[in-house]
């Protein structure tokens, strides 16, 4: 069993106040966050999914943005989900309730997000061709399409945290070469 209190075992990304997205890693130059001559900027777009999570079109492909409200995020790979730090005593408090947050909580409704691969999760204000010189987590996913659904959770007296739960519905199939 992971112990996620160690050392180097989560790693937390934080956004400087507004969204934080996941970005497949094919069209990382396409997501200008909040550069660009357009009247409304990548990040400006961001800003606007109203909920816990949205998706917003990025070149060919979709990215994630993780709304609400800021809140220092790590992916969990064996829960298959993005943890969001809305208040704790400590990472080690916080992590052992994931478990029975997962179990417990009440979802929202789903959305379904077709997926290339692997993502880039930062702050939705940096466009994707900076993001190396940022806080940044590389969550590796299989090519398909995702069920994404999101849930608020308290447990314990003193530990809130948000989950946002990925659930592989159909992976993408791929046509051999003749």
């Amino acid at each position: 069993m992971v112990r996620y209190a160690d050392p180097g075992v989560v790693e937390w990304v934080e956004s400087g106040g507004g969204p934080l997205i996941a970005v497949p890693e094919t069209v990382l130059p396409f997501w200008a966050g909040a550069d660009g001559e357009e009247t409304a900027s990548d990040y400006d777009r961001a800003c606007e999914v109203d909920g816990h999570v949205g998706l917003l079109p990025v070149g060919d492909s979709t990215a994630l943005v993780l709304g609400d409200e800021p809140a220092a995020t790590a992916y969990l790979p064996d829960q298959a989900a993005f943890v969001r730090w809305r208040a704790g005593d400590s990472e080690a408090g916080l992590l052992a309730g994931v478990p029975s947050a997962m179990a417990t909580a009440e979802w929202g409704p789903e959305v379904l997000w077709e997926v290339p691969g692997t993502v880039l999760l930062f702050d939705a204000a940096w466009p994707g061709t900076a993001p190396a010189g940022t806080e940044q987590i590389r969550v590796a996913l299989e090519p398909g399409r995702y069920a994404v659904r999101a849930a608020q959770a308290q447990p314990g007296p003193e530990t809130w945290l948000g989950l946002v739960q990925l659930r592989l519905l159909a992976p993408r199939r791929t046509t051999p070469h003749r």
